[in-house]
């Protein structure tokens, strides 16, 4: 294969995407989100050897093939790609894919399979440097009640629920991850804030310290929804149960219906990211206190206000624009008034109606 018709080809995946709608963009992420959590988790990484990264909904891994960019060079060749996929269509899309970026048949450790319906991998190794995922929002699931015994949920009291595996999804993740790795998922603003089952796994990830980080991306980046998503960051080893805010809700470029985020936005959030600090407008580092005090409500415009000011009102020019306009309409009904006194008719009926006009003009 020459290396053009491999450029061709590995340009297909993301037209298929941009031109086949949801469905596409089920397995679809763009590049710019894969980037931004690829950064996220390997940072710290860059020169391990063997450098392992998993994705439970692969799709046509983007996710695990954007890690290869911030591997160091001499250790590039040696990622373990790890990865499940429920479509066999898109599994083999996947497979494809690998193929095409050159990663050697021994790295790819891929099963066609349903993530939430039986764990894998549960043969050594099953922990990972890295976790990343794009799974489906709210789908639905069996939420059965022997799944309560599950290693992956067990700890955490209720399950997600059954018309909305989010939680699920995020749980296998990060059951699979290595003690001292980095997980991100994205998800809907939803599993920031929803009660119930929802708010039972959440107050224990945030007791456990698990939450690193919540990132609000912006609305439209994606090709199967326009709904405002956010990435969460997990860890394991986070002692200080500190939770990072970044709102880049406005960091992106708009062209035509579909809004990009450009380098310049990935560089902005990623700089508030290592510096973990307040930023006004964009960045908010909050205490497990402060999120206690919140009931365990994650919402990004609880931590993080990008709202502007109102404008202070001039009462002084307020003032004398009513008494401007006041004066107009005066004028305007005294010259009414002397046109309408003017005025002939020829049938009582609209003498009638002119009269009751004028005194209408007269009274105001």
């Amino acid at each position: 294969m020459t290396l053009r018709s491999m450029a061709r080809m590995r340009s297909v995946i993301g037209q298929f995407a941009a031109g086949s709608g949801k469905k596409a963009g089920e397995f679809y992420t763009p590049q710019a989100v894969s980037e931004l959590i690829t950064r996220i988790v390997t940072k710290g990484k860059e020169g391990e050897p063997a450098f392992s990264i998993y994705d439970p909904c692969m799709g046509s891994g983007s996710l695990l093939l954007h890690a290869r960019a911030f591997i160091n060079e001499d250790c590039r060749n040696g990622i373990q790609f790890f990865g499940q996929e429920i479509s066999h269509t898109t599994y083999n899309l996947a497979r494809m894919n690998m193929i095409l970026h050159n990663v050697p048949f021994q790295y790819q450790h891929f099963r066609n399979g349903d993530t939430l319906g039986a764990d894998w991998p549960t043969e050594e190794p099953t922990n990972y440097d890295a976790t990343v995922m794009n799974p489906p929002y709210s789908q639905h699931w069996s939420a059965a009640a022997g799944f309560l015994t599950d290693p992956r949920f067990q700890r955490y009291e209720k399950l997600a629920p059954k018309s909305k595996a989010d939680f699920a999804f995020l749980l296998h993740g990060f059951y699979h991850l290595k003690e001292n790795g980095t997980m991100g998922i994205i998800l809907p603003h939803g599993v920031l804030f929803r009660g119930a089952a929802e708010g039972t796994i959440r107050k224990h990830l945030l007791e456990d310290g698990n939450i690193y980080a919540v990132i609000g991306l912006p609305a439209g980046i994606f090709f199967s929804t326009s709904i405002p998503t956010c990435i969460i960051v997990l860890k394991k080893d986070h002692v200080s149960r500190d939770v990072l805010f970044i709102d880049a809700s406005k960091e992106f470029r708009k062209e035509k219906a579909q809004n990009f985020m450009d380098a310049e936005h990935i560089d902005k959030i990623m700089a508030a990211y290592n510096e973990r600090k307040d930023v006004d407008k964009f960045a908010h580092l909050a205490a497990f206190e402060e999120i206690k005090e919140n009931d365990y409500n994650l919402n990004i415009p609880r931590y993080v206000d990008i709202s502007e000011p109102e404008p202070e009102v001039d009462l002084k020019a307020v003032c004398a624009n009513i008494k401007a306009i006041d004066l107009d309409i005066k004028q305007a009904t005294h010259e009414l008034l002397d046109m309408s006194n003017n005025l002939t008719c020829q049938d009582k009926e609209t003498e009638e109606a002119l009269a009751d006009f004028i005194k209408v003009l007269q009274e105001g």
